[in-house]
């Protein structure tokens, strides 16, 4: 079985604090920001006060996602291929902005759309059959958390896509930390499961 190797346990640690501290200090920054009702993403829009701050955030969310999907080696191939795609979806995303509250970028949602479905996903193409990995990335545990987060992810579109509702931020929060957070628990249980089988084998050998 392949390692967890350190640069994805940094990034595992980092990611879901920079992501959560991100829209938490830029919407602070911003008197009169709903976090309830306003997206992420209008915290880095053309008209936003505190565009720089969000987009950093997004950027270094993006660069922590290449650094898992290269250095979790215990994740099969497809899933570490899902996880970097999802990352270079968030510098398109980042890239690409909203120009004003009430205006959209189709390329800006593509992106979105393109990392919400990504980040979903991946747990699916991360799976391992053998004995020798760990629950998380077995059959049932991967297929129950795609699952999981297919339903969220289709809960967040139609929240986003309808104009009347006024929940989107909630929203999008929830799903944006449940994914991270699921991605870097992945990382950290595979990591630990390595060092458990690293001292298992020695003490056979012994």
């Amino acid at each position: 079985m392949q390692k967890i190797s350190r640069p994805a346990i940094i990034a595992a640690t980092i990611g879901p604090v920079q992501s959560v501290l991100g829209w938490v200090i830029a919407g602070a920054l911003w008197e009169g920001y709903d976090p309830i009702r306003k997206t992420i993403s209008d915290l880095a829009a053309d008209d936003s006060p505190v565009q720089g701050i969000q987009t950093s955030f997004f950027v270094l969310g993006g660069i922590l996602s290449l650094v898992a999907a290269v250095y979790s080696r215990t994740l099969a191939m497809p899933g570490r291929v899902v996880i970097f795609l999802g990352g270079l979806a968030t510098f398109g995303f980042a890239y690409f902005t909203t120009p004003s509250q009430d205006g959209y970028s189709d390329l800006h949602r593509i992106f979105a759309i393109a990392s919400f479905v990504l980040f979903s996903a991946w747990p699916l193409f991360s799976m391992r059959t053998k004995a020798e990995y760990p629950w998380v990335l077995r059959p049932a545990g991967a297929i129950l958390a795609t699952i999981g987060f297919t339903i969220i992810s289709l809960w967040f579109l139609s929240t986003w896509t309808n104009p009347e509702a006024t929940n989107v931020g909630l929203v999008e929060r929830i799903i944006a930390t449940a994914q991270i957070g699921y991605l870097s628990a992945v990382i950290w249980i595979c990591w630990f499961h390595g060092k458990r089988a690293e001292v298992s084998r020695g003490g056979s050998k012994n």
